[in-house]
């Protein structure tokens, strides 16, 4: 398929960028532990970069497709379930952010995983919660993976393959070699251009459709059920209370969020990342969104028109946007896409290595030689992503279904384990695995049969469960020892 050249070459510019900075950050970084380095930036990260790394990671393609797509076709009832999200960020750092620090310095931890084993005593818990996050990452990636390259498509005229191959093996190449400091700074750079991304589009919306005004009278006409928090019953209630969940206070737990915590600087650094995250984030979640609803003024039909609502926001950047700016524009959304998977692949590679391999070594008493855990590192890493590659090959539908789908089984998985774990005392490791194993096994199942108690995402039975399975737990098992509480509180 013939393509766009013009639409490609700032993306091209980009790409090359991101492979240069991670060059770049890798050779910077010689003479230092490299697993320090690879898997938390050696605790080095300022405010604003820490702010920027967790908003990217957090902003997935389905922020900046799926959801301006359901915005389109629901209304501002989109927005107002999505809003919640503008307290994520403060949320996760402000809840888990010091505390995960502090501990991860006082007992060398690298990992997420790593504070899960020393709380709760069990090799057994980090390996499950090891694979966990594997298996659900793959799923993300997969969807982020899939999302890119049908944007890059839609708005270039290329190849969905050729997208996959562009995108997808430059993302994997840039992260295997750089590691997790490489990840941030990318990260910054996504950030930033998703914000002028999103800018740009809104920009030439209200143009193209004579401006909001206008654009608010013609939905007032045509769609008033788009002007109604309820959309006249096509966002019920159920909706949002179980995306508050899934997108707003569950979301504390998310691993790759959780870890940034391990990384930052100072308390200083922490504190301004948090203002500076959550500014960001409302103005991307919010943004974004609204352009869906304001893409009324240049699409007026409704999104099945247009092959579904994944595809709303490509259709607006290529109907709306000059010729000249479309390739400018698809770099944010493209953003939102590597730098997520860029997120999540570093943190599945240091499942694999440090958590299971690293620890299995050095609890043989077996010496873990610095050139084997480098090349190890990086091909876990390489490997992960070129299995997702693969999986994507094969696009499934409804890009913001897996994500959600992936969300939800972490959320599941590490919520109460987190929370409870490092807040509360009585927390043991009956609990920790029956919450962990016992919910997510439920979660998947009720998933799979497609039940649910009140319409009610499936997120509802499985933390629910979780958090039951969890207090049994405690109560029926044996106490945590005195030198582990004595560690944590």
């Amino acid at each position: 398929m013939s393509g766009n050249l013009s639409a490609l070459l700032p993306l091209l510019i980009f790409m090359g960028v991101m492979v240069a900075i991670s060059i770049f950050v890798r050779r910077q970084a010689e003479g230092s532990s490299f697993m320090q380095h690879y898997f938390v930036g050696n605790r080095s990260l300022g405010g604003f970069v820490l702010a920027m790394t967790t908003v990217a990671t957090y902003s997935s393609v389905s922020s900046f497709v799926g959801g301006p797509g359901m915005a389109f076709k629901i209304g501002f009832g989109w927005i107002y379930m999505a809003v919640v999200q503008v307290t994520a960020i403060f949320l996760v750092l402000g809840i888990f952010g010091k505390r995960v620090a502090l501990l991860a310095r006082k007992l060398n931890a690298v990992t997420v995983v790593d504070i899960i084993r020393a709380r709760f005593q069990s090799d057994l818990l980090a390996a499950i919660a090891a694979f966990v996050i594997v298996l659900f990452f793959c799923g993300t990636m997969t969807a982020q993976f899939v999302g890119g390259a049908k944007l890059f498509s839609a708005v270039t005229g290329y190849s969905y393959e050729a997208g996959l191959i562009l995108f997808g093996l430059v993302v994997v190449i840039y992260t295997t070699i750089g590691g997790f400091r490489a990840v941030a700074i990318t990260d910054t750079c996504c950030a930033i251009m998703m914000m002028v991304g999103i800018v740009l589009l809104l920009y030439y919306v209200l143009d193209a459709g004579g401006g909001y005004v206008a654009i608010m009278q013609s939905i007032e006409t045509n769609r008033p059920e788009m002007l109604e928090p309820f959309s006249f019953g096509n966002m019920p209630w159920t909706i949002y209370f179980t995306q508050w969940l899934l997108v707003g206070i569950c979301t504390i737990a998310l691993p790759q969020s959780v870890v940034r915590g391990i990384s930052y600087k100072d308390t200083r650094g922490l504190h301004h990342a948090m203002m500076i995250g959550t500014v960001v984030v409302g103005f991307m979640n919010i943004g974004i969104n609204f352009t869906g609803i304001l893409a009324h003024g240049v699409l007026p039909l409704d999104a099945e028109a247009y092959g579904g609502v994944d595809n709303v926001i490509p259709t607006a950047i290529v109907t709306a946007m000059p010729p000249s700016l479309v390739g400018l524009a698809i770099i944010g959304p493209l953003a939102a896409s590597i730098s997520t998977i860029s997120g999540l692949l570093i943190v599945a590679s240091s499942a694999i290595v440090k958590d299971i391999y690293v620890h299995w070594k050095e609890r043989n008493r077996q010496t873990v030689d610095t050139r084997q855990l480098r090349l190890l590192s990086m091909a876990s890493t390489a490997a992960i992503g070129v299995i997702v590659f693969v999986i994507a090959l094969t696009p499934p539908s409804l890009i913001w279904l897996i994500n959600m789908f992936a969300f939800g089984g972490l959320e599941t998985a590490f919520f109460w384990t987190l929370l409870l774990g490092l807040f509360w005392k009585r927390a043991n490791r009956a609990g920790a695995l029956l919450s962990t194993v016992g919910g997510t096994i439920v979660y998947c199942s009720t998933q799979a049969a497609g039940f649910k108690i009140f319409d009610l995402h499936q997120i509802t039975i499985g933390i629910s469960c979780s958090l039951i399975l969890f207090l049994i737990g405690t109560y029926l098992g044996r106490p945590s020892d005195e030198e582990t509480l004595n560690k944590f509180f």
